[in-house]
């Protein structure tokens, strides 16, 4: 099988599943791309067959995410929670059809702009890449204290840095007197799923499970399905106005270029700088979700692929978080040294193949979420239980951490996933700051105990 033919493979896989992942309200985006991506990586795909289902993955997800936020008024996932207030406007207006569309084709503008702006800045700031590379360890821990600052938990991310990297360091000197190896993908599928995992610990503890006990069902009310155009495939071009258009494209080229802030920050900014010079509630809610879906597909894009062409190392939330299995999948993929798509692909072939992801989900996630959203809605919140979904990547990371480790890899995946989980619900230390904190511990350790 020819490379172009299972790149495209590769895209259409990743389109498909993140296309039907995305209409399940409340999953994670890094709970469930960490263990898909590893999986593809360690089933032996090419690397450039990994990227475009990376790429897929994520426009697919971030177009299929406006379904539930949009007609159900609960967000698709973490980056979908800044469009709620536009979305139930819309809502009460009896237009959430009208917020889903304007919200998916700003998706679909915004990814397409990202991608040559994130090869050509990344390509640039290339020329950087041996002072990052040799300074990597005083980098990652400052960057862990910046993240740990701006992060929901603030001074006490930065108090946990220490406590949390001397955890890593000793599970993995324990792993290693007993496998002779040390651990990475154990430690990336703890921090993923800890979130997930401490939902359950919490639902199972009878002094905290107060706190998400629900005493009846939830209930949603669907509106009826509209079309306002003919054909399968509308032209996202005409579902925005121009000035739709132009606030889109500005703010995802803006938002391509500060690879270093939080998705869901960037987000929150451009839509309410956009609202802010925008009269009407129709209008301003209308502009400001296709402004805020194509604002999370470019930061995501962006932050992937900047880091991956100009240092080889994870220097951004998403490379930290979703995208970490692209740097660091051993023994595939390592960051020390540097042996991931930044050695494997050059700044053109992140271009062709990233443009052959999101031209395989745009054909599939577009249409799919333009024309059946709502049949799709009813069937997911008929038939898929989000108890099973959480199982089943949890069951996953099990399977990814045995394959690496054995029982020492599950203990180790679970130890991680009970504490930074917690971490992440009381305190407000997200993935990112745990990721870049798992990343940091070595040098850390070596300078405080020489260990």
């Amino acid at each position: 099988m020819s490379l172009l033919v299972t790149v495209i493979l590769f895209a259409l896989i990743g389109a498909v599943v993140f296309t039907l992942i995305g209409l399940v309200s409340g999953t994670d985006e890094t709970a469930i791309m960490v263990p898909l991506t590893l999986l593809v990586i360690l089933l032996g795909a090419p690397p450039a067959a990994v990227f475009s289902f990376f790429m897929a993955g994520v426009l697919a997800k971030h177009l299929t995410h406006a379904v539930p936020t949009a007609l159900m008024g609960i967000p698709g996932d973490t980056l979908a929670v800044p469009l709620i207030d536009h979305a139930d406007t819309l809502r009460r207006m009896g237009m959430p059809h009208i917020a889903l569309r304007k919200m998916i084709s700003g998706g679909i503008i915004g990814a397409f702009i990202a991608l040559p702006t994130a090869v050509l800045l990344g390509h640039f700031l290339g020329q950087f890449a041996d002072f990052f590379k040799a300074s990597a360890g005083i980098i990652f821990t400052l960057a862990a204290i910046l993240i740990a600052y701006f992060s929901k938990g603030k001074w006490v991310s930065v108090l946990m840095i220490l406590p949390f990297a001397f955890l890593i360091k000793s599970l993995n000197l324990i792993s290693f007197s007993i496998l002779d190896k040390n651990l990475a993908i154990s430690f990336f599928l703890g921090i993923a799923i800890g979130p997930m995992f401490s939902d359950i610990l919490i639902a199972s503890s009878s002094a905290a499970q107060h706190s998400v006990r629900k005493h009846k069902p939830k209930e949603y009310h669907l509106a009826p399905e509209t079309k306002a155009w003919k054909g399968f495939f509308p032209n996202p071009l005409k579902i925005l106005s121009s000035r739709q258009q132009a606030f889109t494209a500005i703010t995802g080229f803006i938002s391509s270029l500060t690879f270093v802030f939080s998705p869901v920050g960037m987000t929150s900014l451009m839509g309410e700088a956009v609202a802010s010079r925008t009269k009407g509630a129709y209008k301003k809610s209308t502009t400001s979700l296709s402004v805020m879906n194509g604002v999370t597909e470019s930061t995501y894009i962006a932050e992937t692929i900047i880091p991956l062409i100009a240092f080889g190392i994870p220097l951004s939330p998403v490379a930290l978080g979703p995208a970490s299995p692209l740097f660091n999948a051993p023994p595939v993929f390592t960051v020390d040294p540097i042996n991931n798509l930044h050695t494997h692909l050059t700044a053109w072939e992140f271009f062709i193949y990233g443009a052959i992801g999101l031209g395989v989900a745009s054909l599939i996630a577009y249409p799919f979420s333009m024309n059946y959203a709502r049949k799709a809605s009813v069937l997911v919140m008929k038939f898929i239980s989000q108890e099973a979904i959480i199982a089943m990547f949890i069951g996953l990371a099990c399977l990814l951490a045995f394959h690496e480790g054995q029982l020492v890899g599950i203990f180790v995946t679970f130890t991680v996933a009970a504490v930074g989980g917690l971490m992440n619900r009381i305190l407000g230390i997200g993935a990112g700051v745990q990721f870049m904190i798992f990343y940091a511990s070595a040098w850390i350790m070596m300078k405080l105990f020489g260990i």
